[in-house]
């Protein structure tokens, strides 16, 4: 693991952005789980960091909260960005593969699947 001359886990900046030294955790996949309000502790257990490690990030973030949120909402964006593009690319595709009819072994799922929409649809009207 990459760490600091006192052989301590850091925050460093790579092509990926803000990471936790020694691991590919970068602080914006920790800012989802901070927006999204989930408490430390099961933050830092979803990533299976160190404490050390954890709580290196968490004080970056705390004591540097502006800047890493200004790259968190510009990865966001570049996120939507890329999500838009690949959606548009693929529209015609996805829509040819839907009106393909079910491959034998799954015809029985298919139809069971179809019948529960069917039921559902009723329900709602």
């Amino acid at each position: 693991m990459a760490k600091t001359t006192d052989n301590q886990p850091a925050i460093i900046r790579t092509e990926r952005g803000l990471t936790i030294s020694g691991t590919r955790i970068t602080l914006y996949q920790l800012m989802d789980y901070v927006h999204a309000g989930y408490p430390r502790h099961l933050i830092r257990h979803q990533f299976y960091l160190t404490d050390e490690q954890f709580d290196v990030a968490m004080a970056y973030i705390d004591n540097h909260y502006e800047e890493v949120e200004s790259e968190y909402q510009t990865v966001l964006q570049q996120a939507q960005e890329i999500r838009q593009y690949w959606e548009e690319r693929n529209r015609e595709r996805i829509a040819d593969i839907s009106k393909l009819p079910p491959k034998p072994e799954y015809l029985s799922a298919w139809q069971k699947l179809q019948a529960r929409k069917a039921k559902r649809a009723a329900i709602s009207q």
